[in-house]
């Protein structure tokens, strides 16, 4: 995304898309598509790298700039198998107003408009706040309530926000 970011590359590919081009991308490529795009990196604690987080701290989660095609989605790869729900939930608490979508590998999501579809081998997990209250940080703490949880499999499809 350093590459690309405020190139003619970056402004072609938000063109096609906007003009209704299919836009592809699987791991990283599927999480740069997200305005707001997980780096991995957690900046409190222990900011070793790890494939997820092993608390769920206010403000623990690195974002960069993707391309901005979903504007109000965070996406994040892998998500079944190496166990990244800390991660996600941590992204929903710092945007309670995105719809944070964990991909597994070998599976894939078709954006049609507001339309979500799942295809492939794995599984597609939907995070999103039911209300839009503020996210509560007790002792640094993330807590929240009245998230929904929903999992899709190839087929399924839902509407996003």
């Amino acid at each position: 995304m350093k590459l690309v970011l405020n190139t003619p590359i970056h402004k072609a590919i938000c063109v096609a898309y906007k003009r209704g081009s299919t836009i592809a991308g699987t791991s990283a490529g599927a999480a740069v598509m997200s305005k707001q795009m997980i780096t991995g990196n957690q900046l409190l604690g222990d900011t070793t790298y790890f494939e997820t987080f092993n608390k769920l701290w206010n403000n623990n989660i690195e974002f960069a700039e993707g391309l901005g095609l979903l504007s109000s989605v965070i996406i994040d790869q892998h998500f079944i198998v190496r166990s990244r729900y800390n991660r996600l939930l941590s992204a929903l608490a710092k945007f309670p107003d995105y719809t944070c979508i964990g991909i597994d590998e070998s599976t894939a999501i078709i954006v049609d408009q507001n339309k979500v579809t799942v295809t492939g081998e794995g599984q597609v997990v939907k995070l999103c706040c039911l209300k839009n209250l503020p996210i509560k940080k007790t002792n640094s703490l993330i807590k929240f309530q009245d998230a929904q949880l929903s999992i899709y499999t190839s087929g399924d499809s839902f509407k996003l926000k």
